[in-house]
């Protein structure tokens, strides 16, 4: 099975930053897509940022020049760094995964369990 194990959520200002990591494990041959998505309460779970094993990167609109998504392809793992938060940017925040792994060893959509990201005004 493959694994998603994120960290680094918590309780900020408006204005502050944080930076989200991660971590894939398990049996993994290979993973081409990571990235992050959140969903606020009562909202659908959006893409916030994806990027490819060879680096090239998405950022919805409302992220862009203030999260960074980057990648450790040796460490099977994504950070999101986000910076000039705002209220709005108050959600559970999701790692995913495009990964060739698992017991069944095909390619699969992986998900993490979640963090929490609150801002406060």
């Amino acid at each position: 099975q493959v694994r998603l194990v994120e960290s680094g959520g918590g309780l900020v200002q408006a204005g502050g930053s944080l930076r989200l990591s991660c971590a894939a494990s398990g049996i993994i041959f290979s993973i081409n897509r990571m990235g992050w998505y959140r969903q606020a309460p009562g909202k659908q779970r959006d893409m916030v940022a994806a990027i490819t094993s060879g680096g090239s990167t998405n950022y919805a609109d409302s992220v862009k020049g203030r999260f960074t998504i980057s990648r450790d392809n040796a460490k099977n793992t994504v950070y999101l760094q986000m910076n000039s938060l705002k209220p709005e940017d108050t959600a559970v925040y999701y790692c995913n995964a495009h990964a060739y792994g698992g017991l069944g060893s095909s390619w699969s959509d992986y998900w993490g369990q979640g963090t929490q990201v609150t801002v406060s005004s």
